[in-house]
Parts: structure tokens; C-alpha cells; sequence
């Protein structure tokens, strides 16, 4: 079985989790306080997100994982919908 992020390196998950988890909290409207670990975290759910969900709507087969900006949009869902629980 193929690794879900496209690579079984840790710290290019990591350092790929931060580069996404950045891009996603300059997108999204907001301040968010989060450390570099949370921000890290946070590309890795989104792209962990994406992945799901592009093979659920049959997207990307059953070995392939979800590219940048796929990993970029789970990332902005997920700080929406915790944005939405906030209030």
C-alpha cells in the first residue's frame, strides 16, 4: 500500500504540513494563534482531509494521495469549520 502523503519521509511530511498550514492561515480571513506546531499539524490534517475526500468523490484512485493544493483546500475547510465552532 502506497504512503497517504506521497512519501514515508517524517520530515517531509512535516515540513510540507508547515509550508500548507502558512499558506492556509494567510488565506483564510482572521487571525488564528497558532504555534508551529499546530500550523504544522494543520496541513497535515488537511492534506490527510483531501485525500479522504478526493477518493471518496473518486478523485484519486485508491493509491494516489492528495497533491498540494488539495492538501492547501482540506486545510482552509478544516479552519472554516473550526472558525464556525469558535463562535
Amino acid at each position: 500500500m502506497p504512503p497517504p502523503f506521497g512519501s514515508t519521509s517524517w520530515l517531509y511530511i512535516i515540513v510540507l504540513g508547515l509550508i500548507v498550514g502558512i499558506i492556509a492561515r494567510l488565506i483564510t480571513p482572521g487571525r488564528r494563534r497558532l504555534g508551529i506546531i499546530l500550523t504544522s499539524l494543520l496541513g497535515i490534517a488537511g492534506a490527510l482531509l483531501a485525500t479522504w475526500l478526493g477518493r471518496e468523490m473518486s478523485w484519486y484512485a485508491a493509491g494516489e494521495a492528495a497533491g498540494f493544493l488539495g492538501a492547501l483546500l482540506g486545510s482552509v475547510i478544516i479552519l472554516g469549520v473550526a472558525q464556525l465552532f469558535r463562535r
